[in-house]
């Protein structure tokens, strides 16, 4: 599948890839000449997950474009190298290697599928390479499989079903049922959910459980199947493709009726707007109400993107930037490209995120930044789907103490 880029920043990208000189991934150029520019090799699932992932590329040009236009990092020019996983693990491996060992990248970033994105990880860690995750967000990246060269940008499956939590306990409904795609990031974010809301409301029981396969959800099946366990509520895991099917088909069918849905990123707006006049209302989401956010970082971000994409910027739009200001602020801080100096330069690092709700802190003891995310409802609006009684969940407050940390955590 190929993705319909802007011309301009195709373009720019291709320049990026052929006009690079050949530099030490460990350090500057060759020979004693002056030093190239700083390259980033990117890896994600361009081809399979295109509505958060073109997006997310072209706020990644963007924010570069406006680094190199102010004079680069300490004289040097920022340039991405990327590639497209396909949603593949050992894709993404190979890429990672050719990254390293052909394009002399001095960093890896990127990631969008949970499971890709620890292939990824255990790859830098066996090779000593910086991996910037932008999305991932299985919490094994930073906990159970954490590792000294893997620092992730956005809030995690524990983090979104914390800040989720908070507004599920607060329903009467007693018995619950949950759908969610069948790999690490879907299992990862049911057992959280069910943990946090039976320690939040005792007495909670979860009556079905639905793991169907990532991009082939018999919706219909589904539906049924979790229909049939007579739930009070609903956690809903699904995405993409797999939302719109299952959305479709529990309208026609019912299951919405006098149950509530608490459902993980369903207010983005990748998700919701293909949905349309479809949009289910009042369920409990995370997501991004864009139009809405008008404090004046968010607002330059994306009148800056709205001015060169001709659309409103989407999550992955936020993401991309966010990842490549924060790999911007660490390359100042750091006094050079070797490995170990970036890593020791990424922990505790703060930048300045683009929602513009103040700095966001890459933690030096699990490298999860504190990034936060938007909660509220679902509502239509002029036939499509908005967030509505929004309010932004500030990461730091949804991430378990330190010595919970810990225990989860390798050392290292």
């Amino acid at each position: 599948m190929t993705i319909a880029l802007p011309r301009r920043t195709a373009l720019l990208g291709a320049a990026a890839t052929l006009a690079a000189p050949a530099v030490h991934a460990q350090g500057g150029a060759q020979g004693g000449a002056p030093e190239g520019p700083i390259r980033i090799g990117e890896i994600n699932s361009y081809s399979s997950q295109p509505a958060f992932l073109t997006p997310y590329r072209n706020a990644w040009m963007l924010a570069q474009d406006e680094v190199n236009a102010a004079g680069g990092v300490n004289g040097r020019r920022i340039e991405t190298v990327f590639r497209d996983d396909a949603g593949r693990p050992e894709d993404a491996v190979r890429h990672a290697g050719e990254l390293i060992s052909s394009e002399r990248v001095h960093l890896l970033a990127g990631g969008f599928l949970s499971n890709v994105g620890l292939a990824i990880a255990d790859f830098a860690n066996q090779n000593r390479r910086l991996f910037v995750a932008s999305e991932p967000l299985t919490d094994a990246l930073v906990w159970a499989r954490g590792n000294r060269y893997t620092f992730r940008l956005r809030p995690s499956t524990y983090m979104q079903c914390a800040m989720l939590v908070e507004e599920a306990a607060k329903l009467p409904a007693r018995r619950w049922a949950t759908v969610a795609p069948n790999y690490e990031y879907g299992q990862s974010a049911v057992r959280w959910f069910k943990e946090l809301l039976t320690r939040a409301v005792p007495g909670t029981t979860f009556v079905a459980e639905q793991f169907p396969a990532l991009g082939r959800i018999d919706a219909g099946a589904t539906v049924q199947a979790l229909a049939g366990a007579n739930p009070e509520a609903i956690f809903n895991v699904t995405f993409g493709a797999d939302l719109t099917n299952f959305v479709r088909q529990g309208s026609t069918r019912g299951l919405f009726e006098r149950r509530r849905v608490v459902s993980l990123l369903t207010g983005e707006p990748e998700y919701l707007d293909p949905l349309g006049d479809e949009a289910p209302e009042n369920w409990i989401v995370t997501g991004y109400p864009a139009a809405e956010i008008n404090n004046p970082t968010h607002t330059r971000f994306r009148e800056a993107y709205r001015t060169r994409f001709r659309e409103a910027p989407k999550l992955g739009s936020v993401v991309a930037y966010d990842t490549v200001t924060a790999i911007v602020a660490m390359l100042r801080k750091a006094s050079n490209t070797e490995t170990d100096t970036m890593v020791e330069a990424m922990r505790g690092l703060k930048f300045p995120g683009t929602f513009g709700e103040g700095d966001v802190e890459f933690r030096a003891i699990d490298h999860q930044s504190t990034l936060g995310a938007y909660v509220g409802r679902t509502a239509l609006r002029n036939g499509r789907g908005v967030m509505v009684d929004w309010r932004f969940a500030d990461g730091r407050n949804y991430l378990p103490a330190d010595d919970v940390v810990r225990a989860l955590r390798p050392q290292g």
